[in-house]
């Protein structure tokens, strides 16, 4: 068994694959904090006095977000968590309750907001209406943007200056990759450790969101929670995630992690180098209010709006079981369920 890497004499509870480093468990969560802490102040995330929302749904890039912006910056900021309820029976209810419980154990206020009440479906609704007409595409698609629009809508709501999310360098990759992959210039444009970061404000109508996470691997996010005994939500894996594109994109970056530790890291490496030569790429169409709900759409009608049109013209959708599996699922291609570190 390796000893720890600061000479500490105690065995190592980690193994960091591309370094390779070795931590014991205390050596490993002061390493981890001080990499989100510095990755605030590398790419100026936060400024003291902004009052942050907090996207925070229990699983463990959320918890892992509000306990370290509690535990560093609760003092010089106002944090206000943001709870999305999509109104998946048995996954969502039970992981808000988690999120519930530790946000009042940090002392962070928090707002719970349904999709149903916003858009008039809950997220297993919209896969019943995918089971009768199935050329609507996926629930990630239609959740995915309802869930932005939320996190916008609430964060101009409540005077917010930033938007945390718990999107950790896993995800980036993953986005990367993906927008190569679809030849997406602008959404690459739109990738980076603060959305909007270059001079973009949306004219007033977007509310920059953060990623305090952005360098911090998927796994290491699961040992600091272990380490720090925060009991994060282990089934956050959407039941209807197997119908995600990006599955299958994470099952081939995991791969590549495994055969050349540390290729995570170039990859979004290679999007920060990047970054200034896309500058004036810009997404098509000009920004405007939506005609219907008024959040930042690049045409008459945002793309949530379009979509719960589509919704609405699919008559009675049976509310039948969810359609067979299709694919990985997310659980199945992240390979994370293993708590031995080293």
């Amino acid at each position: 068994m390796p000893k720890c890497n600061r000479r500490c004499a105690a065995e190592a509870k980690i193994t960091l694959a591309y370094g390779p480093h070795h931590y014991c468990a205390e050596h490993f969560t002061d390493f981890f904090e001080h990499r989100v802490t510095k990755t605030v102040r590398k790419f100026k995330l936060l400024k003291r006095g902004e009052k942050v929302g907090i996207g925070v749904s229990g699983g463990k890039d959320s918890l892992a977000l509000a306990y370290l912006l509690g535990k560093y910056y609760a003092k010089s900021n106002e944090l206000l968590a943001l709870m999305i309820d999509e109104g998946i029976e048995g996954y969502r209810d039970v992981a808000l309750r988690v999120a519930k419980k530790y946000c009042d154990e940090w002392k962070i206020p928090y707002q719970v907001v349904k999709l149903k009440d916003r858009f008039g479906y809950s997220t297993t609704e919209v896969v019943h209406k995918i089971n009768a007409q199935p050329s609507l595409g996926t629930s990630c698609a239609f959740c995915g943007s309802f869930r932005r629009t939320v996190m916008n809508e609430w964060a101009r709501e409540q005077g917010c200056d930033k938007f945390a999310t718990g999107h950790n360098l896993d995800d980036e990759a993953q986005s990367v990759l993906m927008n190569v992959f679809s030849n997406n210039l602008p959404k690459m444009a739109w990738l980076g450790p603060m959305t909007g970061a270059e001079g973009f404000d949306g004219n007033g109508l977007f509310v920059k969101r953060v990623k305090p996470l952005y360098e911090c691997p998927e796994k290491e996010i699961i040992a600091f929670d272990a380490f720090k005994g925060i009991e994060h939500y282990s089934e956050e894996c959407c039941p209807f995630s197997w119908m995600a594109k990006r599955n299958h994109v994470r099952e081939m970056l995991n791969h590549f992690e495994d055969q050349f530790p540390g290729t995570k890291f170039t990859v979004v490496k290679w999007l920060q180098d990047l970054k200034p030569h896309l500058e004036d790429v810009k997404p098509a169409g000009r920004l405007q209010a939506c005609t219907a709900c008024g959040s930042p759409s690049n045409s008459p009608l945002c793309r949530p709006c379009s979509m719960v049109k589509l919704l609405d013209a699919v008559k009675a959708a049976p509310r039948k079981a969810v359609a067979a599996k299709g694919g990985p699922t997310c659980a199945e291609t992240k390979g994370l369920h293993d708590r031995e570190f080293v």
